[in-house]
This record gives structure tokens, C-alpha cells and sequence, in this order.
């Protein structure tokens, strides 16, 4: 029997993710109809030799419940077991993504230094474009240096809306004190 990715589309607060699992673990959270959906489902089928089959499984399920929550402002942080498919500098990036804290952002060229290597910023930005777990690992919250949105999968739009839920908490948080 062919090993398999299970699927479903998920329409969020944010834009339609396409939400995949392998193996009980979540490898897919990403924008449905975004410019290079093609290049990752084929990276990402090719790393785990699987196919796609629309199908729901307990970790999409789970994935959709805490995207709500997030999307509610009930959620600051995802406790969803992730399995990335990538190079080891791809999987170190977006390691370091998720270390950003809720609420704050970075520029690519800090995140550049924080790797270790200033110069890397290219390859840093090109592997943040290459994450296919939006949201969860926070590749929204890389900005450009001068603090100007820039490219985002889901769109400008999406990014937009999801930095400003994350301040938006922030300021409540901060005027109850």
C-alpha cells in the first residue's frame, strides 16, 4: 500500500489552507491557492515518497480547533506535532521562525544574524517563502528591515490581518495594567 498524505481544505479567518498530515503528524498548513502550491505539494510529496488523498485525520481536526482558537485571539501558541519537509537549512530557519514570540516581528536580515550569518539573508528569505506550515511556524512575522510588509504566501492581505491580531491582543493585554 502506497504511504499517504491526507488532506483537507480549511476555509480560516484568514484565507483557505490546504491542511495535511503524514503520519499522524502535521506537514502541511499552507495557502491554498498560492503562486508556488505546485512546487511544494511536489517537495513535499517527494521527502515523504507519499501521495495526496483528501481525507481528515485527529491531527487536521486538532490543527483546524487551535487555527480557531488563534483566529479568536483565545490561542497564542500551537501545540500540534510537526513533521517538516525540507533541507536541514530550510528546517533550520523555520525552527528559528518559531521562536519569534506572538505579537513581535522580524526582519529577515535579523533573522539572518540570529542564524549566525549576516550574508545568508537571501537564502534565509527564499526558505521562509518555502514554509508550508503557515501560521503555526510564523513566517508572518518577517517583515522588511525598514518595518514594510513584504511577500507573504497567503498574501498581503492575510499577513496584515494576522499582525494585526497579534497587536491587537497585545494592546488589550497591556491597557489592563
Amino acid at each position: 500500500m502506497p504511504k499517504t498524505i491526507l488532506f483537507k481544505y480549511y476555509q480560516s479567518k484568514f484565507g483557505e489552507l490546504i491542511i495535511g498530515s503524514f503520519e499522524g503528524k502535521l506537514c502541511l498548513c499552507d495557502w491554498r491557492h498560492r503562486k508556488m502550491r505546485t512546487n511544494i505539494d511536489l517537495r513535499i510529496q517527494r521527502y515523504f515518497g507519499a501521495q495526496y488523498i483528501e481525507n481528515n485525520t485527529e491531527i487536521i481536526d486538532k490543527t483546524i480547533f487551535q487555527l480557531e482558537e488563534y483566529g479568536n485571539g483565545l490561542r497564542t501558541n500551537f501545540d500540534v506535532e510537526l513533521s517538516l519537509a525540507g533541507t536541514d537549512f530550510q528546517k533550520s530557519v523555520w525552527n528559528e521562525l518559531i521562536n519569534i514570540p506572538y505579537g513581535k516581528t522580524e526582519s529577515y536580515l535579523g533573522l539572518s544574524r540570529k542564524m549566525g550569518n549576516e550574508k545568508a539573508i537571501r537564502a534565509v528569505a527564499t526558505a521562509n517563502g518555502a514554509n508550508a506550515i503557515s501560521i503555526i511556524i510564523p513566517c508572518h512575522r518577517v517583515i522588511g528591515t525598514n518595518g514594510s510588509l513584504v511577500g507573504y504566501a497567503g498574501g498581503l492581505a492575510a499577513k496584515q490581518k494576522l499582525l494585526s491580531l497579534e497587536n491587537k491582543i497585545n494592546e488589550q493585554q497591556l491597557s489592563l495594567f
